[in-house]
């Protein structure tokens, strides 16, 4: 395993995208994900694979130590998964959500398995048209995971304002900057996750929610932290999609510090904080509504603060870790443009306010989902 500057060894991390397929001439979504697929394997291998519809793509990295690998892989990744695209008239966008109309009951993909959900969650279905990004970070202890994410919960709702990208969604404005994040929960084992006392709990949790029925297997427990079912790893999975690789990067960055210094606490006998869950709720509302560019319910004080604000605290407050791994100057570099770009969500709005056409917003993501996977690639002006 590969050690950090103090000598300390560290967990690797990988990260998952999810993207939709739109036509270049209608910006629409379209059904194209498994020709798509199909052509960027011949590249990618298993990196690209289809999603529960046939509007998505996504793509994964092999695990690695490095902020930079990571990058790397991942602007690869949609470089190739464009040009796929582009062989049938197609583009892909990194979008929370489908900007222009066409994505309710979207086609899902056959199999048992998806035939099971339909019985069990039935008109939820018709809202799947969402992107999320998944980061894994290694904690091989099943158990030490589920205690890392009691303290990550404190954490969730800046992380969706951070990601905020899908303002738009069926042709109209929702209003929020994220409104992956409202969709989401309805879902009834997704959004921010209870408070584990330990594995047993965990188990006990997850077999009665099973016995009501409000799972298909394992795979269906979507809580936006949860212990991965196939890795050795803690899985955040709160984040819309990025509009930049960088994004999806430093964003891995920040939460694998969370994550160390999460397990040091855990380490400690830290327990992590108790939120209540209706505050958590209320703090995720309003982190979709407002984003990046909003104030954020603190629920380590139950105040409202400039979200900006709490990004640069905390940020601060893991620098030692991001140090550790040489991932601080990247990260500054980063939260520096972030700041100076706005959310994904207000770059969208601010490609549709030059001619007021929501179309004008699809060309943008898709321009820069593809692009260079910096922020300045994915600015907007």
């Amino acid at each position: 395993m590969r050690r950090d500057r103090a000598g300390a060894a560290g967990p690797r991390l990988g990260v998952e995208e999810e993207f939709l397929v739109v036509d270049a001439v209608t910006r629409a979504v379209t059904p194209g994900a498994e020709k798509v697929v199909a052509r960027a394997a011949q590249r990618l291998g298993p990196r690209v694979s289809g999603e529960i519809t046939t509007l998505h793509v996504e793509t994964r990295t092999s695990p690695v130590w490095s902020i930079t690998e990571l990058l790397d892989q991942l602007v690869e990744a949609r470089r190739i998964v464009a040009d796929a695209a582009a062989v049938d008239g197609l583009r892909v966008v990194a979008s929370g959500t489908s900007v222009l109309p066409g994505a309710l009951c979207p086609p899902v993909t056959q199999g048992p398995r998806q035939d099971r959900g339909i019985a069990t969650f039935r008109g939820l279905h018709d809202e799947l048209a969402i992107c999320a990004l998944h980061v894994h970070v290694e904690v091989p202890d099943r158990e030490r995971a589920l205690l890392v994410g009691n303290h990550l919960r404190a954490y969730l709702p800046l992380l969706v304002a951070v990601t905020a990208n899908s303002p738009y969604c069926e042709g109209r404005d929702s209003g929020y900057a994220s409104w992956r994040t409202m969709v989401w929960p309805r879902w009834p084992v997704a959004g921010p996750p209870p408070r584990f006392e330990s594995l047993a709990h965990y188990d006990r949790v997850v077999a009665m929610l099973a016995a009501a029925g409000a799972t298909v297997d394992g795979g269906t427990l979507f809580w936006d932290v949860r212990p991965s079912l196939r890795f050795p790893t803690v899985e955040v999975r709160v984040a819309d999609v990025p509009v930049t690789a960088q994004e999806s990067a430093l964003v891995a960055a920040l939460v694998r510090a969370l994550v160390v210094r999460a397990d040091e606490a855990v380490a400690r006998g830290d327990a992590g904080p108790e939120i209540p869950g209706e505050l958590l709720r209320a703090a995720y509302w309003r982190a979709a509504r407002d984003g990046l560019e909003g104030e954020l319910l603190d629920v380590a004080t139950g105040r409202l603060r400039p979200a900006r604000e709490l990004l640069v605290e905390t940020v601060a407050a893991v620098a030692p870790v991001l140090r550790g791994y040489g991932d601080d100057g990247l990260v500054d570099d980063w939260l520096r443009a972030l700041l100076a770009t706005g959310s994904g969500a207000a770059r969208q709005r601010a490609a549709v306010a030059r001619r007021g056409e929501l179309c004008d917003a699809v060309d943008y993501l898709a321009t820069a989902t593809a692009g260079g996977g910096s922020l300045k690639d994915g600015s907007f002006a």
